[in-house]
């Protein structure tokens, strides 16, 4: 570490801890040449996740398209902002878990409708409709009979 007052490269650490939010690590230097004391932070280097989409092209993972597709869905919808939230949460801990630096979009969908269908059957068909490029009246039954076979309501 250079000091930022000589420029000098040799320091010792007086003091190191964590943040508040345990994202990095505070560390107190001091120069050995000037005994100049300055503060540095560590942190963990993410890289950043890409998504391959169906046409193939890659782009970063947005949390915010993310949840703009299930605003859309939940428009007029009894499902709170702090409940979507949470879903992405959930949905980016279980990519996360995959360790992987690309996903397809195909996995965060699936992973999208599995806790939306808990969520709210409404939304859930909204985004199935759309996520799943529904071409007809058919394959949006189809989906509606899927929901309800799960649920218990339709005899198989």
């Amino acid at each position: 570490m250079r000091c930022p007052s000589c420029s000098h490269e040799e320091d010792r650490v007086v003091d190191s801890r964590a943040t508040k939010e345990n994202s990095a690590v505070r560390r107190r230097r001091e120069c050995l040449k000037c005994g100049k004391r300055f503060t540095t932070y560590e942190y963990i280097e993410h890289t950043p996740l890409m998504v391959v989409k169906k046409d193939g092209r890659r782009e970063h993972y947005s949390r915010e398209k993310t949840m703009n597709g299930l605003l859309r869905a939940c428009e007029k919808r009894p499902v709170s902002r702090e409940a979507l939230e949470k879903l992405v949460d959930e949905v980016e801990d279980a990519i996360g878990r995959r360790v992987r630096d690309e996903i397809p979009t195909q996995e965060i969908g699936n992973e999208i409708m599995k806790l939306l269908g808990g969520l709210d059957q409404v939304a859930y068909v909204r985004f199935a409709s759309v996520y799943r490029e529904f071409k007809d009246v058919t394959q949006f039954l189809d989906e509606l009979r899927s929901l309800l076979e799960k649920k218990g309501h339709i005899a198989r």
